[in-house]
C-alpha cells in the first residue's frame, strides 16, 4: 500500500512540476476599452496585454504593432469586424484604424478605430472579441457621451449594450461583479497562494484569521491603487505575487506545525495581491463616482469567488488535520506549489 501511495505521489509531483511551462497564471484575457462619442463621431480605443492572448493572436497583433504591413491590415480587418456600432438601427461607418505599441511604455498594445454614427438615437455597441481571443476573454469599457459616462463589461455572454446619447445611462455594476468573480476563479496565481496559506493547517479560528487578513489587505490596496493613490508597476507586482507563493509554500515544507502568526504573512502578501487585482480597473481612468461603483462591484465579485474556493477547501483541510499522513501530504503538496510558483517567478522576471 505504501509503495502504491508513493508512486501516486511521485506521479502527481511530476505532473504539477511541469505546470510552469504549460499553465499560465491567468487563463483570461482582459481588454481595456474607451468609447468616446462627440456628435456623430465615435472613437474606440482598446488596450491589450499580448502575454494574455492566445499564441496565434499574440504573434499577429505584435507583428502589426511593430509595423508589419500585412499583419496590420489583417488586424484592422479583424477590428472592424469584431467591434460594431449601430445608430438608429443602422451600422455606423468605420473610418481610420490604427495599431501600435502602448504609449504607457509597458508590455501592451493599443487599437484605435474611428466611426461615423449619424442621427441622435441610441447607440448599440457590440463586442465580439471573444470569437478571436477565446471564450474567457472580456472587455472592460468606459463609454463617454455628452450625457455622461458609463462603464460596462463585455464577454461571451454579454456582447451588446445600448447607450442613449441624450440621457444618462445606468452603470453596468453587474458586469464588474462578474469580472471580479472571473478574475479570481481564473487567476491561478491568487488561487495557488490561497491554497498554500490553507495548507499550513490550523483550526477554524486560525483559518478565519488567515482568510480575513488576506481579504482586508487586498481590498485595501485594490481600492488605493484603483483610486490612483498608490501606483506600483505590474513588472514589480507580478513577480512579487509569484514570490509570495514560493515563500508560503516553502514555509509549509520547513515547519512541522502550523505557523501561529500565518495571518500576518497573509496580510502582508494580500497587500501585494490587491495591487494585482487593481490592474484590471486602473487603466480605465473612470470618473470618481463611476470608479467607486465599478470598484465595489469588482471587489464583491472577487470576494464571492474567493469565498466559493475557501468553502470548498477549508472542510478538506480540517478533515485532514488529525490524519497521520497530513504532515507528509502537506509537505509534498507545498513543494509542488513552490515549484510552480518558482516557475512563474522566473518567467515574470526574465521573460516578460
Amino acid at each position: 500500500m505504501s509503495r502504491r501511495i508513493g508512486r501516486r505521489t511521485l506521479l502527481l509531483v511530476a505532473i504539477l512540476t511541469a505546470a510552469p511551462g504549460t499553465l499560465h497564471a491567468h487563463s483570461t484575457s482582459t481588454g481595456l476599452a474607451t468609447l468616446t462619442v462627440d456628435g456623430h463621431a465615435l472613437t474606440y480605443r482598446l488596450l491589450l496585454v499580448p502575454a494574455e492572448l492566445p499564441e496565434d493572436s499574440r504573434r499577429l497583433f505584435l507583428a502589426a504593432a511593430e509595423g508589419d504591413r500585412p499583419s496590420a491590415e489583417q488586424v484592422v480587418a479583424i477590428l472592424r469586424e469584431r467591434v460594431t456600432v449601430r445608430a438608429d438601427g443602422r451600422p455606423c461607418r468605420p473610418g481610420r484604424a490604427l495599431v501600435q505599441g502602448s504609449a504607457l511604455g509597458d508590455a501592451r498594445l493599443s487599437l484605435e478605430l474611428s466611426l461615423d454614427c449619424p442621427g441622435s438615437g441610441p447607440l448599440r455597441v457590440r463586442d465580439d472579441w471573444a470569437d478571436v481571443f477565446g471564450g474567457h476573454h472580456q472587455t472592460v469599457a468606459r463609454i463617454g457621451t455628452p450625457a455622461g459616462v458609463r462603464e460596462v463589461a463585455f464577454g461571451p455572454d454579454a456582447r451588446e449594450v445600448e447607450i442613449p446619447r441624450g440621457e444618462a445611462a445606468p452603470s453596468g455594476g453587474l458586469g464588474f461583479f462578474r469580472l471580479g468573480v472571473g478574475h479570481i476563479l481564473t487567476g491561478y496565481d491568487h488561487l495557488l497562494f490561497l491554497a498554500a496559506l490553507l495548507l499550513g493547517g490550523g483550526g477554524w479560528l486560525a483559518l478565519l484569521k488567515i482568510v480575513t487578513a488576506f481579504t482586508i489587505a487586498h481590498s485595501l490596496t485594490l481600492a488605493l491603487a484603483a483610486l490612483g493613490l498608490v501606483s506600483v508597476s505590474a513588472r514589480l507586482v507580478e513577480p512579487l505575487i509569484a514570490a509570495s507563493i514560493v515563500w508560503v509554500a516553502i514555509e509549509n515544507v520547513l515547519r512541522r506545525e502550523s505557523p501561529s502568526r500565518r495571518w500576518v504573512v497573509s496580510f502582508a502578501f494580500g497587500l501585494i495581491h490587491g495591487l494585482g487585482f487593481a490592474d484590471a480597473l486602473h487603466p480605465l481612468a473612470l470618473p470618481a463616482w463611476s470608479l467607486a461603483r465599478a470598484l465595489l462591484g469588482f471587489n464583491l465579485g472577487v470576494e464571492a469567488g474567493q469565498a466559493l474556493v475557501i468553502a470548498l477547501t477549508v472542510p478538506l483541510v480540517l478533515w485532514a488535520r488529525g490524519a497521520t499522513w497530513r504532515i507528509t501530504a502537506t509537505r509534498v503538496a507545498s513543494l509542488v506549489v513552490a515549484l510552480v510558483g518558482a516557475g512563474w517567478l522566473v518567467e515574470r522576471v526574465f521573460f516578460t
